[in-house]
Parts: structure tokens; sequence; C-alpha cells
């Protein structure tokens, strides 16, 4: 297990202990960011599966902070990827999300950057298979509304919702990491895989059935406070990319997209012009370049 984020590594690290004694886990503090220290962990441990789910994922931090959120999820994916090569990883799952189909912020680009890169991998590895997954939000984890909703509520303020009719998908985390394995199992090298979310879901509506759960009254007891979109946000997010199509699979609640095909000259020149531009910090120049690499991207800043 690795990350950059000491405490939540620390608490995975004493449930481990408490609950699989017996189980060898290696809980390393680290950034993929470092190069140096993550070969270090390839060349120490080898792993056969990678499971990549590292990102700074909040929309309005990352479009406050464009370059770092090219430095960590683009160049950290990049850096990564090459090391399962170099180091005879079996599979690659890289985690992705509903934000990277037609961005409109910079966190959701720089995912669809890295399916990119993924593809691009994909195409030109010869023994390690690179795939995505790509689902919404998992009710529970790192910036889920919930715990949000829950403190306002218990406090007495009021609570928060950006537009009345937003709607977003969601899945709990067991089904979330379920599908993510299911998907990595059945992964041939190239795929999206695409997580079958359900019916979407108002979080107007979610906020109103968490009030009356805490047993108070939705705009009585506790005010719905709207407080408009933030920029780069949508009122809906997608699954799929228009050119992709679907495809069944064994399980009814995942779907194959379509391999893009990537000019991987090309790429590679942006990938390489991007990481100057962001890791000088200018953060203007860094949204203009990952829009040129991202054609899909529609920066909004509302």
């Amino acid at each position: 297990l690795v990350d950059q984020a000491e405490t939540p590594m620390h608490d995975v690290r004493l449930y481990m202990k408490r609950n699989h004694a017996n189980l060898k886990v290696w809980t390393i503090v680290g950034s993929i960011t470092n190069p140096t220290q993550m070969e270090d962990i390839f060349a120490a441990h080898c792993p056969e599966y990678v499971f990549h789910a590292a990102a700074y994922k909040h929309v309005p931090m990352m479009e406050d902070n464009p370059a770092m959120a090219v430095q960590n999820n683009v160049y950290g994916t990049r850096v990564i990827a090459d090391l399962a090569v170099k180091y005879g990883t079996r599979k690659f799952v890289m985690i992705s999300t509903d934000k990277a189909v037609n961005p409109t912020n910079v966190m959701g680009a720089t995912k669809r950057a890295c399916e990119m890169i993924i593809q691009h991998k994909a195409q030109h590895s010869t023994h390690t298979e690179f795939v995505t997954t790509r689902f919404g939000n998992v009710l529970g984890s790192n910036g889920s509304v919930i715990p949000l909703f829950r403190r306002q509520i218990e406090s007495g303020s009021p609570v928060t919702v950006t537009h009345p009719d937003i709607i977003r998908y969601f899945m709990t985390i067991p089904e979330a990491v379920s599908l993510v394995l299911e998907a990595g199992a059945m992964a041939h090298g190239g795929e999206i895989f695409v997580l079958d979310m359900g019916a979407p879901v108002k979080i107007t509506t979610l906020a109103e059935n968490l009030i009356r759960m805490y047993g108070k009254i939705p705009y009585k007891d506790v005010p719905i406070v709207f407080t408009g979109l933030r920029p780069g946000e949508k009122l809906f997010e997608e699954l799929l990319m228009d050119e992709e199509g679907l495809k069944s699979t064994a399980n009814e609640k995942i779907f194959i997209g379509n391999q893009i095909n990537i000019n991987s000259a090309e790429l590679l020149k942006k990938l390489d012009e991007l990481k100057v531009v962001a890791n000088s910090n200018d953060s203007e120049k860094t949204v203009e370049l990952l829009a040129d690499l991202v054609p899909t991207f529609n920066h909004k800043t509302n």
C-alpha cells in the first residue's frame, strides 16, 4: 500500500494488524511524483497487479491548483505506468472517474489525460495489460457529500447544495471495490470498463432524505441553501465518451468502452511540454496546454 496521506495509511495499518494479523502488509508513505522512490518500491516488491487510484480529486481545489493537478495526476500516472512495464507487472488497473468524460474542469481533464496514457501503454505493452475502470461517486469515500451534510445537520447549520437540479451517480465502497476487482480480472488490456452506477440521484433529494433520517423536517427544521455551481462543475456527469460505444460483459454491472487510437508521438510530445509548464507552476499556461492535450476539455470557470 503506497500513499502520501499519512493519517489514512496509519488507520489502514492499524486495521490490517487488528483484523489480518497473519497477512504480510507493507504500508509505504510516498508520492507517485517521486520517480526515484517509486522505482525503489517496484524494484523491491515487483508487484504483479497494480491498482492505481492515486489522484488529487476535489474539483474546486484543482481549479485553484491546476499545475499541481497535472504534476500529481498526469505525471504521477505516467511514472507508475512506466515502472509497471519496466518491472513486469501483469495487470495495471487505473481508477478513473465520470468527470473524465467531456470534462469541464481541470481535475476531470487530468483524469482523461491519464486514460489516454493508459490506452497508449496498452497499445505498446507486450507483457503488462493496462485497463481503466470508470465510475461516479462513492458513498463514504474521501470527498463524499454525505459526511458534509451530516456535519451541517448535527451543528445546526443550513445544508448547502450547489444547485437544486444537480444530479450524481453513487455506489457504495464495497460495490465499487468488487466491480473494480472483477473488471481487472476480466481485462485483456486496453479496455475502458464503465461501471453501471444505476439511476442518478438528485443531490437535493439526498439532502432532504438525510435530514429526515435525523428526525427533522427539510426547509422547516433544517434550511437547504443553494450556493451556485462551483467552477468547472456540471449539473450531471457522463460515464461514456461519444466515440466509445458500449459492449456488455458477463457481469450486467460492467460494460466495455471501445479503445480509442492514440497518436503516440503527438501524445508524448504534448505530455512532455505540459510537464515542463506544470513544473514551472504557470497555472494559465498549464490549463491551456491541458486543453490542447485533451480535445474534449471544455473549461468552464462559471
